[in-house]
């Protein structure tokens, strides 16, 4: 997925649009390099304010954040795993398996979805998670 350059005119433009086709009032967006503002008066139209420069930063690291696929408690490690402390951080494959969530007697196993570095966790173990909650960082690999 290709970052959205949020300074350009004609993005802002098709956001607008959108807001408007959806009868939505505004949208704000803040990013480390800026901050875009979208407000839509009815009788007015639209009024954006860009305040920095809202491109993205190519320069800092491209953290992924893993995301709890569902509602669950979250297992950092199989239940029948020994109980030690896992290290981190450590090198995954985009098929390793970060975690598992726990509904009932059922565990959903998390794959990492990416390689990179696993170097912290989000969420304690054992604790309730909802749909879209952050679980894990993954680095890429330098």
């Amino acid at each position: 997925m290709s970052a959205i350059d949020l300074s350009d005119p004609a993005t802002i433009a098709v956001l607008t649009d959108a807001l408007i086709a959806a009868g939505v009032d505004g949208l704000e967006i803040t990013k480390a390099g800026g901050h875009l503002r979208i407000v839509v008066s009815k009788g007015e139209g639209a009024r954006v304010s860009l305040i920095g420069n809202a491109q993205p930063d190519f320069s800092a690291p491209l953290v992924a954040i893993v995301k709890a696929p569902m509602a669950g408690r979250f297992c950092a490690s199989h239940p029948s795993a020994p109980a030690e402390a896992e290290h981190l951080p450590r090198a995954v494959s985009d098929k390793d398996v970060i975690g598992f969530l726990r509904i009932g007697f059922v565990l959903l196993p998390i794959p990492a979805g990416r390689s990179g570095l696993l170097t912290r966790r989000l969420t304690e173990p054992d604790a309730l998670v909802g749909f879209g909650d952050p679980l894990c960082e993954i680095e890429p690999l330098q």
